[in-house]
C-alpha cells in the first residue's frame, strides 16, 4: 500500500496542502536534519520555486516555512498562535531555529523564482544554512500535493506491506470480488495489518470530528477572509437561513446543507483554519460536506453506533479510491490542474457515498468513475492566488455532482462503458497537455480577467 488513510486525511492548516502545510512539513525537516548543529547556525536562505513561487504569497507559503524552521508542524500548530508569530518576526522578532537558534530572517527574505521549474517537480523548495564555523548545509524539499513531500537525493517512502496490496481499479475490484468483500474493507484489512483494530477504528472517527468541527467552525466563523479581494463568507449567512427552516420540509433544503457545509469547510481554509486534506486544503470541503449531507438525511443514521459504522465505511471507501489518484496520476493541482484536487475529491466523496447507499463495489467504482469524468479538464486558477475565487464556490458545486453520481451509480448494474482507471488515465494525460498557466500559477484564466481590486 502506497499511502495510508491517516496520511491522505492529515489535520492541518490552511489554506492550500502543497504551499502551507508541505512547506511547513518541509521547513521542520530540515531543521531535524541539521540536529545539535542547529545551535551554530549564523544565517538561513530559503528558495520557493515554480507553482510555489508563483502563488506562494497568496498561499501563505512564507509564512508557513518560517513557522516549520522554528519547529511547528501542520498537524500541532494553533493557526491563530502562528499567525501572530509570523507578523512578530516580520515586524523585527528574530526567527528561532527549532526554537532555540535566533537568527535574522523574515517572510520578506524567502527567495521568489516562479519560472524556474525542478525536474522532479514544480512546486520545490530549497533551504540553505550558514555555520559559524564557515560550513553550510543544504537540501531541496518537493511538495507534491495533499500535504506529502520528498526529499531530493532521497527516493519516494517504500510501500507498506499489507496483505491486499492494489494499485489500479481494476485490481482493487478483483479483491472485492476474491474476497467477497467491499472495498473499504479492502482498506480496512490493510490499515489494521499496521496498527490495532482499536487504533485504525478510534484514528478515523477523530479524522471525522475535526471535518464536523471545522464545518461547525465555518459556520459561525462571520466576516471578511484575507488577502485583500474582500471575499466575505457565506456560509455563516446561509446556515442562519437554513436553521429558520428547521423542521419544514427537510429535503427542500437538501442541497442548500451540501453547499453551506462544504463553503463553510473553504472558508475555514481560506482563512488559515484548522482544516483536514481530503485529499489536498483547496478540495476539503468535498468530501465532509457528502458525509454531513449523509448523517442529515440518509435514514438510520441517527443511533451513535450505527452513524460510526457509517463514518469508518465512507472515509474507507473514499480513502480506496485516493490511492487510485496517488498511484496513477497525482494529486496536486500544479501538476494536475484543479482536476487533480477537486475532481480526486468528488470522485472519493461519490464512491464513499454509493457506499453507504449500499452500493456493489462495481457500482461504487461507476460513481467514482462519473465524478472523475465530469471534473476532467478543470483548471487551477485562482484570483491573486489565493484558496478564494473561484475555489470555495467549487467545492460546493462538485459536492452536489458527488451526490448525483452516486445516486446514477445505483441506478445502474455497475457495468458501465468508461472505467476509473482508464478516466484517471485521461485525467493524467489531460494535466500533463494542460498549459503551465492554468496550473496553480495564477498566470491564465479567471486569475487575470478578474481584476483583484
Amino acid at each position: 500500500m502506497a499511502v495510508s488513510v491517516f496520511d491522505l486525511f492529515s489535520i492541518g492548516v490552511g489554506p492550500s496542502s502543497s504551499h502551507t502545510v508541505g512547506p511547513m512539513r518541509a521547513a521542520k525537516s530540515f531543521v531535524d536534519e541539521l540536529g545539535e548543529r542547529v545551535t551554530s547556525v549564523v544565517a538561513v536562505q530559503v528558495d520557493l520555486y515554480g507553482s510555489l513561487a508563483a502563488t506562494g504569497v497568496g498561499h501563505g507559503t512564507p509564512g508557513a516555512v518560517l513557522l516549520g524552521l522554528e519547529g511547528e508542524s501542520p498537524e500541532h500548530v494553533d493557526p491563530e498562535v502562528g499567525r501572530k508569530r509570523v507578523a512578530a518576526i516580520d515586524a523585527g522578532e528574530r526567527l528561532l531555529l527549532d526554537g532555540v537558534t535566533a537568527v535574522s530572517f523574515t517572510t520578506a527574505d524567502v527567495g521568489m523564482h516562479p519560472a524556474e521549474i525542478k525536474n522532479r517537480h514544480t512546486n520545490a523548495v530549497r533551504f540553505a544554512v550558514d555555520f559559524a564555523d564557515g560550513g553550510s548545509h543544504e537540501a531541496m524539499y518537493y511538495s507534491i500535493g495533499g500535504g506529502f513531500v520528498e526529499r531530493d537525493g532521497q527516493p519516494p517512502p517504500a510501500s507498506a506491506d499489507v496483505p491486499l496490496p492494489f494499485a489500479t481499479g481494476d485490481e482493487l475490484l478483483s479483491l472485492c470480488a476474491q474476497h467477497d468483500v467491499s472495498m473499504w474493507e479492502i482498506v480496512w484489512r490493510n490499515e489494521c495489518a499496521l496498527r490495532t483494530v482499536s487504533d485504525v477504528r478510534a484514528g478515523l472517527l477523530r479524522i471525522w470530528t475535526a471535518m464536523a468541527d471545522c464545518i461547525d467552525a465555518g459556520f459561525h466563523a462571520d466576516g471578511i477572509l484575507p488577502g485583500g479581494l474582500d471575499v466575505r463568507r457565506r456560509a455563516p449567512g446561509l446556515y442562519g437561513q437554513l436553521m429558520l427552516h428547521e423542521g419544514g420540509d427537510a429535503h427542500a433544503d437538501s442541497m442548500d446543507w451540501l453547499n453551506v457545509a462544504a463553503m463553510a469547510v473553504n472558508e475555514e481554509n481560506a482563512g488559515g483554519g484548522r482544516v483536514v486534506t481530503a485529499p489536498t486544503n483547496g478540495a476539503a470541503g468535498i468530501v465532509p460536506a457528502v458525509m454531513f449531507w449523509a448523517l442529515r438525511f440518509l435514514p438510520g443514521l441517527d443511533d451513535p453506533e450505527r452513524r460510526d459504522d457509517a463514518v469508518v465505511r465512507y472515509l474507507l471507501t473514499a480513502a480506496a479510491i485516493a490511492v487510485l489518484y496517488k498511484e496513477r496520476a497525482s494529486i496536486s493541482g500544479a501538476e494536475m490542474g484543479c482536476q487533480g484536487e477537486v475532481g480526486s475529491a468528488c470522485s472519493m466523496a461519490a464512491a464513499g457515498l454509493a457506499e453507504l447507499l449500499g452500493g456493489t463495489p462495481r457500482q461504487v467504482e461507476n460513481a467514482a468513475e462519473i465524478g472523475i469524468e465530469h471534473n476532467l479538464g478543470l483548471t487551477c486558477d485562482p484570483i491573486g492566488g489565493l484558496v478564494q475565487i473561484p475555489c470555495i464556490e467549487r467545492n460546493a458545486i462538485a459536492a452536489v455532482k458527488a451526490v448525483n453520481a452516486a445516486k446514477m451509480a445505483l441506478h445502474g448494474d455497475g457495468m458501465h462503458r468508461v472505467s476509473l482507471d482508464q478516466a484517471i488515465e485521461t485525467m493524467r494525460q489531460t494535466g500533463l497537455d494542460m498549459h503551465t498557466k492554468y496550473k496553480e500559477t495564477s498566470l491564465g484564466g479567471l486569475a487575470v480577467n478578474v481584476p483583484e481590486c
